[in-house]
């Protein structure tokens, strides 16, 4: 009878590990509702601020180790808003993202590295233009907690800066040095994992 109550006890527990073990890896969608997409460039002496307003992606987090999860996100180009509907048109021409032929730009991680407690260094593939650029994403986990009906929620703030003429985003000659090439970029994450 003990042996039968062992028995049954490693088991459970074996199921239970089993479980958990499952349950460390988790896929957070993002809310576009509560996440933002924004970056800002030179102009002349000042500089302008714009945002993409439609994007998707998913966080693949493994909760046992950070430094295995992976991120897949698409970020609309005629979305892009710089409170301007004639620079906006201008930005989707070929002169610049040529958004009826470069619709999307995608970025697909193939590194996490942990650079604190709660920041990575997230390496991947950045697609712009038709280019594809390794770009590493400075990246810094918020937390997680619960939200609304249940859902699990994940918060995350990334910063880059780019070089637009790596992605041959120019922009037309007879603009000269108006423009700059560094392109600071800021995303805030909301991401949302239900059962």
């Amino acid at each position: 009878m003990k042996t039968s109550i062992k028995f049954l006890a490693l088991a459970v527990l074996a199921l239970g590990s089993a479980g958990l073990s499952r349950a460390a890896v988790e896929t957070y969608t993002i809310d576009p509702v509560h996440s933002s997409v924004g970056f800002s460039i030179r102009h002349f002496v000042s500089k302008v601020n714009g945002t993409f307003t439609k994007f998707s992606g998913t966080i693949t987090v493994d909760r046992d180790n950070l430094e295995k999860s992976s991120v897949e996100a698409s970020i609309a180009v005629p979305s892009v808003n710089t409170a301007n509907e004639k620079r906006d048109g201008h930005l989707q021409s070929p002169d610049f993202f040529d958004a009826a032929k470069y619709d999307a730009i995608t970025f697909k991680s193939t590194a996490w590295k942990k650079t604190g407690d709660d920041t990575f260094d997230v390496t991947g593939d950045l697609t712009i233009h038709g280019v594809t650029k390794s770009v590493v994403l400075k990246t810094h986990l918020l937390g997680f907690g619960p939200g609304m009906g249940g859902a699990q929620l994940s918060g995350w703030e990334v910063t880059t800066t780019l070089d637009k003429s790596a992605f041959g985003v120019n922009g037309p000659s007879m603009l000269g040095k108006a423009l700059g090439d560094e392109v600071a970029v800021t995303i805030n994450v909301e991401a949302d994992y239900k059962k």
